[in-house]
């Protein structure tokens, strides 16, 4: 699976009470998180934000409190990719479980740009930046995690994997 989108860039330590503000925890909704997703940071992301667009950050991206929130903010709106130097743990998992990709890459991190039109592919590893043309090596999904990714997140792939 590829995907492909504008960057939108942001440096290190970026917490979950940046991501999605506390004040707006008020709702779990997807819809109601996506209004307020960065806002304290980048107040016009909502409005620039386009399906499939892409999220390069720095180091310990996702740090700070353990909530599901944040990653459901940047899936729902619109992002189809993380990319950062690193990630905390718990957004880690919290990714994985809503089913937002992330690659962990710190050469793409450090050199992509805000406004560059990248494409990663999620069975190679590989993130191209179609503006400067540099290519970057990540480690590609598991198996298991592709899936749950297809599947929307670990609820969708629970489901899934009952039926059979």
């Amino acid at each position: 699976m590829k995907v492909s989108g504008k960057v939108f860039k942001y440096g290190d330590n970026i917490d979950t009470d940046v991501i999605i503000p506390a004040r707006y925890l008020t709702s779990a909704d997807p819809e109601h998180l996506k209004e307020h997703c960065m806002e304290d940071i980048d107040i016009s992301f909502k409005d620039r934000v386009k399906p499939g667009d892409i999220m390069v950050a720095g180091k310990n991206f996702g740090c700070g409190s353990s909530r599901e929130h944040a990653p459901v903010a940047i899936k729902a709106s619109g992002i189809s990719l993380v990319i950062a130097d690193d990630f905390a743990r718990i957004f880690y998992r919290n990714s994985i479980n809503v089913g937002l990709p992330i690659l962990e890459c710190p050469e793409a991190a450090q050199k992509i740009n805000d406004g560059d039109e990248i494409e990663a592919d999620f069975d190679t590893g590989i993130i191209t930046d179609k503006t400067t043309g540099e290519s970057f090596a990540s480690k590609p999904f598991p198996e298991f995690i592709k899936n749950i990714m297809a599947n929307g997140g670990l609820v969708g792939y629970t489901e899934s994997e009952l039926k059979d």
